[in-house]
């Protein structure tokens, strides 16, 4: 993982100036944001609207053309740019985890609360940034909130990343560190028969697969899986990838190099692991919550392996938040919607892995 740089004064001054906007009353923030915005039957959630005009103030180019480490940089100021204050843990420890190739750096979230003596439920986290972007930190703030929400341990693991590790390294690692997490379940504090998987967007893609795959194989099953308006199928382009292919953070043009630099090649696009909404079968895959947003480009493909899942059997639940956008765990200054959500994943989490 890449050390964060300090802050710049530039940045500074953006972020006190998006705090100050996100806490004006209703009436200024529309008087910002301007019309409501209707898609698709579904009206945009006003605090979404409102960094989405903000954002357009100061534009960051398309990706095509730039480097790996431009995109990581990025990413890190959008998620500090609309972050809020940090939330006190029992603990917060840096430690490793097992990845397919060597150890891979984890930070271990520890809730207040009572501790199990037998160890309690632990959920395993991969983050998103199109498997190429994002790290223990750009995280760090959504990972704390489900913890404190689902009163489970949260591990979020730093696997590695494309273009430099392809496809299937992330996949691989993400199987890897899950194994590792029940092997060393003792040392992690947890109950390793009460350990979930969970992501969002790329790394709802690999909790996914690490679902169907860890049974596949014969191995341990995670308890649950939690997949947050993930990639499940890089081969379909399906209506929301259209519909919302400009204009709310995630667009077509930078989904479609975030895939190029994760694939290498366009010769995997059908593998299981790769669209696993492909796979034959998920008969056998852990029960799931699958959360997707209305103006999102994954929507569609998020919502339609949710329905494959319940079709094959799997206890499954669909949440869509139908006002926000792709990446809405992040927008955290605005108004109390995205904490909210992360709070219902929460409570699911805690009911399914309660002992």
């Amino acid at each position: 993982m890449e050390t964060p740089q300090p802050l710049t004064a530039a940045e500074r001054l953006e972020i006190a100036a998006a705090r100050a906007v996100a806490a004006l009353p209703r009436a200024a923030k529309r008087r910002i944001a301007g019309a409501p915005i209707h898609r698709d039957g579904l009206e945009l959630d006003l605090d979404m609207q409102v960094l989405i005009k903000l954002a357009e103030r100061n534009p960051r180019s398309p990706l095509t053309g730039r480097t790996p480490a431009e995109a990581r940089a990025d990413l890190r100021h959008s998620v500090r740019l609309v972050a809020g204050p940090p939330i006190p843990m029992a603990s917060v420890e840096e430690t490793t985890i097992a990845g397919a190739a060597g150890p891979l750096a984890a930070r271990l979230f520890v809730p207040d609360g009572p501790v199990d003596a037998g160890g309690g439920p632990m959920i395993v986290y991969y983050h998103g940034g199109g498997w190429v972007a994002g790290d223990l930190d750009t995280h760090d703030l959504p990972c704390r909130l489900l913890a404190k929400a689902s009163g489970a341990r949260v591990l979020s693991v730093d696997y590695r990343l494309a273009p430099e590790h392809p496809f299937p390294a992330p996949v691989e690692d993400a199987l890897a560190a899950f194994r590792d997490a029940v092997l060393g379940a003792e040392r992690l504090g947890a109950d390793p028969a009460r350990i979930a998987v969970a992501g969002d967007s790329a790394g709802g893609h690999l909790a996914a697969v690490t679902s169907r795959w860890a049974g596949a194989e014969g191995g341990p099953v995670p308890a649950f899986q939690l997949l947050i308006y993930p990639v499940t199928d890089l081969v379909e382009v399906t209506p929301s990838r259209l519909e919302f292919a400009e204009g709310f953070v995630l667009t077509k043009e930078n989904m479609d190099w975030y895939e190029q630099q994760f694939l290498g090649s366009d010769s995997h696009r059908r593998d299981p692991r790769v669209s696993p909404l492909l796979a034959e079968d998920l008969a056998g895959t852990p029960p799931a919550l699958v959360v997707t947003a209305g103006f999102d480009p994954l929507r569609d493909e998020g919502e339609a392996y949710a329905r494959k899942l319940a079709d094959g059997g799997v206890r499954t639940i669909l949440r869509r938040h139908p006002g926000y956008v792709h990446g809405f765990m992040h927008a955290l200054i605005g108004g109390p919607g995205p904490r909210e959500a992360i709070a219902e994943m929460g409570g699911v989490l805690r009911a399914a892995l309660a002992a």
